[in-house]
């Protein structure tokens, strides 16, 4: 393969070939970077347009099993269904490449990436929107501004900008900023290592030594959700990498790029006599429909006014006469923001809707909350599972599969927003709301061991129901008494910008979203951000105006966990909870718990009904069960087997004669407990000289007896009746 272009950029070198493959396609990149290979390719039909009012762009991120020397496993051999991973990955190319497109633009777009080989080390998320940029960019398609990705890790407490996977794996920062020469697009964050890999690792160490480790590993963990002040100072130093990068794209590509053609853009806005008529007339008839805040009584109210309307004047063209509806419509919601800071509910810019918290109102879950926030419902349910229940996945590039063991699944039917629709399977949107909530409750998480799902049903919608997810995430893992390490809330700001004019909107309902520049969802505690997902419509945000949107978050998310803690005192857990605990004891104690043969263990089981999984090396014991007395009772106990002092076990030698306890007959003869909680098998031969044809005949549970050693299998003692002196 020959290439036309190497681009330099933080940690890596990109070589492009612009030129030789996919060229009946509108344009096309195959980027190389160490073995990962991806092409990008894009189409645009010339001949349709769509008129519903968005853009008909289309992304799709695929990745190819060969990529990795692989053979896709299950029945078919072939690629079929998207993965979690190349589903989110093409939303991420998608959100950072629609603001480019003009306002109008009416042809059905497709974006294909596929990566042909992987590289372990390769950020192929990073990857994937640079190439397909980079095609965008050389094609025929009127675009002339190119799109750059840079993802920020913190890796030993040192920042890494476009890490290696294993740099990011280890990473405690995940921040993926995209972005132009001079504009932020698009932003998504996380904080990661979870509290459960971290306490596990140190104890694993030697949990005897500082009974502290797992209190400063915690504190430790706290310190990574990341503070507003240090959010914004990564920000400005990847928007100075992004603006490098990008301006090397421009001057690297320029001399590929294709003749371009005009593009076709159907008018954004309807008759400027239309929208002047609405608004002389009907303003105020608008505005009382701004008023009503149900999303289904406002669309009712300016349907009626658009039959109204046509009724008295036939001769409009009723498709535009919607379009001018809709133009007063967000004109008088932009204005009252703007000039009396006033928002159609009566809020002001900062206030939060009234919040309700139900706990544990759905009987058999597990754990339950139903989330009310001004008109967005979300009904979570938490249902708890062993190491078994994990979700297993493997990636492009695992040598091995893995498990997720927190789960968020988001649904969203029709009836939450009052349409008439069938349940289907959940879609990019679904499945990206729910990884934003998953990523905002994971890093707080004290569950080792526990497989934990989380479900949330969304009842109703007028606003951030990811936001309600995540506050009713964080109240389901209460109600079902899982430890974390601080409260997490979650809440959408907006923004309403015209001219020098901006005002930044807590709490953002749909029509604000709908109408207003900005939706910036923050998750986080009170004292920082775990995941932050921004999406740009205006092309670009400043700075500064961010710093205000995340204060003003940070205030909201104070409101909210304040409602939350009061919530909180007032749970009742659910009978239908299931037990579970995991501590640590001595792993040098670790057979005083198990007993010879297992006989202590199974006591332990039988007697409380649960389930005990003991780690010998680490000396780490989880004990699971339906019962959480039973639970509680279990571990009292082994800790009761651990606080004794150790016992000298007696040594047995081939010929001993030992005096012992029949403890169980069985068929084929009697258990005999040794001193020192030692049993050996007294077969029924060897019970006496003559024929013995039921033991009950000659012994009795509890019969004290005089017995010999007579052979050592392993660790069972085989034993005879010792001779009568």
């Amino acid at each position: 393969m020959d290439y036309d272009v190497l681009v330099a950029v933080e940690n890596r070198t990109e070589e492009y070939a612009l030129r030789s493959v996919a060229r009946q396609a509108n344009g096309s990149a195959w980027l190389k970077v160490g073995n990962a290979v991806v092409l990008a390719t894009v189409v645009i039909d010339e001949t349709e347009f769509v008129e519903e009012g968005f853009l008909p762009l289309t992304v799709q991120y695929i990745e190819k099993a060969y990529a990795a020397g692989k053979i896709p496993g299950g029945f078919i051999k072939r690629e079929s269904k998207p993965s979690d991973f190349e589903t989110l990955t093409s939303r991420i190319i998608d959100r950072s490449l629609r603001p480019l497109f003009p306002k109008g633009f009416a042809n059905p777009i497709q974006i294909t990436i596929m990566v042909l080989s992987a590289d372990e080390d390769a950020d192929l998320q990073v990857l994937g929107l640079n190439a397909a940029s980079a095609a965008l960019y050389v094609s025929d398609i009127d675009i002339n501004i190119p799109v750059s990705a840079v993802r920020v890790a913190r890796v030993d407490g040192e920042t890494v900008f476009n890490p290696t996977l294993s740099q990011l794996h280890s990473s405690t920062l995940d921040l993926f900023v995209a972005g132009t020469k001079s504009d932020l697009l698009m932003i998504e964050m996380r904080v990661q290592g979870s509290v459960e890999t971290e306490l596990i690792d140190t104890m694993m160490v030697d949990p005897l030594i500082d009974p502290a480790l797992s209190a400063e590993t915690i504190a430790r963990y706290r310190s990574n959700a990341l503070g507003e002040d240090e959010f914004i100072s990564l920000l400005v130093e990847a928007q100075t990498l992004l603006g490098t990068a990008t301006a090397s794209y421009e001057k690297a590509f320029e001399p590929f790029k294709k003749e371009t053609f005009k593009l076709t853009c159907i008018a954004a806005d309807p008759d400027a006599f239309l929208i002047e008529y609405v608004r002389e007339h009907h303003g105020e008839d608008i505005n009382k429909a701004i008023m009503q805040m149900a999303k289904t009584e406002r669309s009712t109210a300016l349907r009626n006014l658009r039959i109204t309307i046509m009724d008295a004047h036939p001769e409009f063209d009723e498709h535009m006469l919607k379009k001018a509806i809709e133009t007063v419509k967000r004109d008088t919601v932009r204005a009252s923001i703007l000039q009396s800071k006033k928002r159609a509910d009566g809020r002001a810019p900062d206030e939060v809707r009234p919040i309700s918290i139900l706990t544990n109102v759905l009987p058999s879950a597990h754990a339950s909350c139903l989330f009310t926030r001004g008109q967005t419902q979300a009904l979570v349910a938490l249902t708890l599972g062993g190491n078994k229940d994990a979700q297993m996945y493997e990636e492009l590039t695992d040598s091995a599969p893995q498990y997720e063991s927190f789960m968020v699944h988001y649904n969203f039917p029709g009836f939450s927003v009052g349409e008439a629709s069938p349940v289907q399977p959940p879609r990019r949107r679904e499945l990206g709301h729910g990884n934003l909530a998953k990523r905002a409750l994971e890093p707080v998480l004290e569950s080792p061991g526990q497989t934990i799902r989380l479900v949330s049903e969304i009842l109703e919608s007028n606003g951030s129901s990811s936001m309600a997810t995540i506050c009713g995430g964080y109240m389901a893992l209460k109600a079902a008494d899982i430890e974390t390490t601080e409260p997490i809330a979650g809440v959408a700001m907006g923004l309403v910008s015209e001219g020098d004019l901006n005002v930044v909107l807590t709490d953002i309902t749909g029509l604000e979203d709908h109408d207003g520049d900005m939706d910036f969802k923050v998750a986080g505690s009170k004292e920082g951000i775990t995941a932050l997902q921004m999406d740009i419509k205006l092309g670009g945000v400043s700075l500064e105006l961010l710093k205000t949107a995340l204060e003003q978050a940070k205030s909201g998310r104070a409101h909210i966990i304040d409602i939350m803690a009061e919530a909180e005192e007032t749970i009742t857990l659910s009978e239908g909870l299931p037990g579970s605990d995991l501590f640590y004891i001595d792993p040098e104690r670790v057979a005083d718990v198990i007993g010879q043969a297992g006989k202590t263990i199974r006591e332990l089981i039988e007697r409380f009904e649960v389930a005990i999984d003991i780690d010998k090396k680490a000396g780490k014991v989880k004990v699971t069960g339906k019962n959480r007395e039973g639970v509680q009772k279990a571990r009292e106990k082994i800790e009761q087997i651990v606080a004794l002092p150790k016992a000298e076990k007696p040594e047995y030698h081939v010929g001993d004669i030992v005096k012992g306890l029949v403890k169980k007959i069985v068929d084929f003869g009697a258990f005999i407990e040794l001193p020192g909680g030692v049993d050996g098998l007294l077969h029924i031969s060897k019970i006496s000289d003559s024929h013995v044809r039921n033991v009950t005949d000659v012994l009795s549970e509890g019969d004290p007896i005089d017995v010999e050693i007579l052979e050592f299998k392993g660790s069972k003692i085989s034993l005879g009746r010792a001779p009568v002196a």
